[in-house]
Formats: C-alpha cells, sequence, structure tokens
C-alpha cells in the first residue's frame, strides 16, 4: 500500500518530465552515423547569398529525410530529433558544422528579425517552460524540422501553434 501512494505521488512528476524534455537539449558528444554524413560532401561551403541554391539543397535535404521518425538523440534515418536534423542538414548540403543541441544553436550566428529571414535561418520555438524546438527556414513561410508527432516534415510559419510559439531566428549561412 505504501509503495502504491509513493508512486502515485511520482506520478505527476514523471508526467510533468517527459512534457518538458522534448528537443530541449542533450549532450554535445553524440555519435554521427556514418551513413548520415558523407565524408565528401562536409569538405564544401554554399554560397549563402545564393537564396534559390540554398532553398534547393534544403529541398533535396527534405526530399530525402521526408518522414523520418522522431527520436530524441537520433542521427540517423532511424529516427532523429530536432536539433539533430538541423546539425545534419547544415553538415551535408551547407557544409557548415552546427553545433548539436538546440540550446547551443540558439546562440550560434547572428539575430535576425522575423520580417527580414531568409532560406536557411534557423527559427527558434519555446513550446513549453524549459522545451526548445528548432526548424530551417525554406522561404514563403515555410520551415523544415523534426516534429515528435510527424517526423521530418515541412509546417508553415504562420499556422496558430508556430505562430504563437515563435521565439526567435539566427542566420549562421551569410
Amino acid at each position: 500500500m505504501a509503495d502504491t501512494i509513493r508512486f502515485r505521488s511520482f506520478l505527476p512528476t514523471l508526467l510533468l518530465c517527459c512534457i518538458l524534455s522534448s528537443c530541449v537539449s542533450l549532450p554535445s558528444k553524440t555519435h554521427v552515423s556514418p551513413e548520415a554524413v558523407p565524408p565528401s560532401e562536409s569538405l564544401f561551403t554554399v554560397d549563402c547569398s545564393d537564396t534559390a541554391d540554398v532553398r534547393s539543397k534544403l529541398l533535396q535535404q527534405y526530399r530525402e529525410w521526408r518522414n523520418t521518425p522522431y527520436r530524441m538523440g537520433g542521427l540517423s534515418k532511424r529516427g532523429v530529433d530536432c536539433s539533430g536534423f538541423v546539425y545534419l542538414t547544415y553538415r551535408a548540403k551547407l557544409g557548415r558544422t552546427l553545433p548539436r543541441t538546440t540550446t547551443e544553436q540558439a546562440t550560434t550566428g547572428v539575430e535576425v528579425s522575423r520580417s527580414n529571414l531568409r532560406p536557411g535561418d534557423l527559427l527558434f520555438f519555446k513550446t513549453g517552460v524549459f522545451s526548445r524546438h528548432v526548424g530551417i527556414y525554406l522561404g514563403y513561410q515555410q520551415f523544415l524540422h523534426a516534429s515528435s508527432s510527424r517526423g521530418v516534415t515541412s509546417s508553415g510559419l504562420a499556422e496558430e501553434y508556430w505562430d504563437g510559439h515563435y521565439w526567435t531566428a539566427r542566420r549562421i549561412c551569410r
């Protein structure tokens, strides 16, 4: 009986931890699987002033990763989280290495206003008290991200949920 009471008092805390632990932060020394980033592709950089080329590279990544399931800490097509998808996309398609976690990515590059977004900018959302989410702006009010419910997908920045949780944007690719 005492064990049941202790479990019931612990259950709300456990549920709260599960709700708050979205794409917040993981140790930055996460292993990247070999199939995630071909070595030859990490030796180039894309001209970021060519927004059409950046958008094209991002759409290519989307076609390759679309519907990949969400997995906290994942870095492969078996499952990927939001910051992992951003990390892999930047490395494979734009030739730049970013920090691995959402928290670290949110301090990289320079802040850019929402009215000045261009393809390749990172979008950050406050999805809970301690939870943060990151995606990559495609242009035309669309962004790519790894959704915990839909996996790798494209969403509209003007959608009520994303519009209401928008926090900031960072320009990495200058």
